[in-house]
């Protein structure tokens, strides 16, 4: 049996921590869905479009990931995808309070819910997309922190294009 797991996030825009997180939960499941949500809730910087658009590049080559997007419960994402677990990022231990909710809640809707946390290289620890955009808006440099695709496109619409 193919032990898939489903990588959730806005990723507004994909960093590359969250990068770091994908290709570490690839050494431990033979399938990640990395699920960028529709959540109409949020005002996304980037579309949903050029938000799929930024992984498929930065991940392109790369066996067993696959990008789709998704709303709704995530548990019932997993179930139709037959996943075994979700993957999530914690960063610092402030991550961890909410990311523990959320798991439980998840459980309590599926009780074949599992949750796999995953720490990305300490490069990243302070790493967020909130970040990325603000740095980006203020004219700081993002290089190195997102894939060149990403850096590009904050780039330009900083400056309007």
């Amino acid at each position: 049996m193919k032990r898939v797991a489903i990588y959730p996030g806005s990723f507004d825009p994909v960093t590359n921590g969250h990068l770091d997180i994908i290709h570490r939960g690839k050494h431990l499941f033979d399938e990640i869905i990395v699920a960028v949500s529709k959540n109409a809730q949020k005002s996304p910087y980037f579309s949903l479009e050029e938000r799929m658009s930024f992984l498929r590049k930065a991940l392109k080559g790369h066996q067993g990931i696959r990008v789709e997007t998704f709303s709704g419960l995530l548990a019932t994402y997993m179930k139709a995808n037959q996943a075994v677990a979700v993957i999530r990022g914690l960063r610092a231990i402030s991550d961890f309070e909410y990311e523990f909710q959320m798991a439980l809640m998840n459980r309590r809707q599926n009780t074949r819910f599992e949750t796999a946390f995953l720490m990305p290289d300490e490069r990243y620890t302070y790493l967020s997309s909130s970040l990325v955009r603000e740095i980006s808006q203020l004219g700081g440099s993002v290089r190195g922190l997102v894939p060149p695709i990403v850096e590009r496109a904050l780039i330009k619409k900083r400056s309007g294009v």
